[in-house]
């Protein structure tokens, strides 16, 4: 038997055992074997994803437009940017990730469009594996939704979470320590209402006899496997609903979703705002030593970067030669403030590294 037929296998079981006390301890140890053969079938097919796919980040973000078959992401990236992606009025237009590049507010942003994915991607079919690797590597995911098919958005979701994306949440604090002896020691809060033994029989699925884990957080069953896996990729998302045009009644998938018609030039402006508001970007203003501060290029970073993440966005070097940094802004107390390689940066902040000599 396959693993893909495990899977199945697996899935359907779970699909068809009702979730209750009695059954608890039986549905987490097939969630962890599943999500066990999942990480097996995904390394197994991780053996390059071909030249086509070979994008390497540029700019200060990257955004990746996934969707179906047909839904419009070509002219949507050609509306947005100087790309050439191919448009067609039939399914698999795209068959490679076109990159494109659109300046917006002093960002430089990265476009990628990549192919449509299809039911069964997070399995491999239609080279959905390759293109989830790509999805992967985003700073936002826009979900490009046909105004007529509403239910694709559900099916995206369900395969990005199966391929271990998960969008729009934040990583579980879960935190695991093995040890020699001792057996299963459990700390948690009071608002997880997983019992100890459910937690120590989908550890021991893991592979972990003795050990201590944390769970900070009011974390479900999914949500221990994925803090215990810890291969979980965590997304910002923005839902774009295309082709609004050719409905009456644009359909409410997510309450911070943007309607657009990509071919008629509609809600282009409203979407590239919604874009930037999402990536959360700040801007810092560098100023070398004895120089003044350039306010016309500021560096864009995310919104709780550090100095030090600043130094290695610029250049290896500068965090390697790093002595301390001087700021003023809204992250310091007093202009000039010393400062290291921990301290926080707010928008606008103005920023002089000191290196060693």
């Amino acid at each position: 038997m396959s693993v893909e037929d495990k899977i199945k296998e697996i899935e359907d079981e779970i699909r068809k055992t009702s979730y209750n006390k009695a059954t608890e301890h039986h549905i987490g140890k097939l969630k962890a074997k599943l999500s066990k053969l999942r990480a097996s079938a995904e390394k197994g097919s991780s053996q390059g994803v071909g030249l086509a796919y070979g994008i390497k980040k540029s700019g200060d973000a990257t955004i990746i437009f996934a969707g179906f078959p047909s839904v419009g992401k070509s002219t949507l990236l050609n509306a947005l940017t100087n790309a050439k992606s191919e448009v067609g009025h039939y399914d698999f237009t795209t068959l490679t990730v076109v990159p494109g590049a659109m300046k917006y507010k002093s960002a430089e942003l990265q476009l990628l469009d990549v192919p449509g994915l299809i039911a069964g991607a997070a399995s491999g079919k239609g080279r959905g594996r390759e293109v989830l690797s790509v999805i992967r590597m985003g700073d936002l995911l826009c979900l490009v939704i046909d105004a007529n098919k509403p239910g694709q958005y559900k099916q995206m979701l369900k395969e990005l979470y199966d391929a271990n994306l998960r969008i729009d949440e934040r990583p579980p604090r879960i935190s695991i320590e093995k040890r020699a002896y001792g057996g299963i020691q459990i700390e948690k809060i009071s608002k997880c209402k997983l019992t100890n033994s459910l937690i120590k029989s989908v550890l021991s699925e893991f592979g972990y006899l003795n050990a201590s884990i944390t769970i900070q957080d009011a974390v479900d069953l999914d949500q221990l496997i994925d803090g215990i896996v810890k291969n979980r990729v965590y997304l910002p998302s923005l839902v774009i609903v295309n082709k609004s045009d050719s409905v009456k009644k644009i359909p409410k998938l997510h309450k911070e979703q943007v309607s657009i018609s990509a071919k008629e030039g509609e809600g282009l402006d409203i979407l590239k705002e919604s874009i930037f508001t999402k990536l959360k970007l700040i801007r810092i203003f560098m100023k070398p030593q004895g120089e003044k501060a350039d306010l016309e290029e500021p560096l864009l970073v995310t919104d709780g970067s550090t100095v030090g993440e600043v130094c290695s966005k610029l250049h290896k070097t500068f965090r390697k030669n790093f002595r301390y940094a001087m700021v003023t802004g809204k992250s310091a107390k007093f202009a000039n403030q010393k400062a290291g390689l921990n301290h926080v940066l707010k928008d606008g902040d103005v920023l002089t590294i000191v290196q060693k000599r």
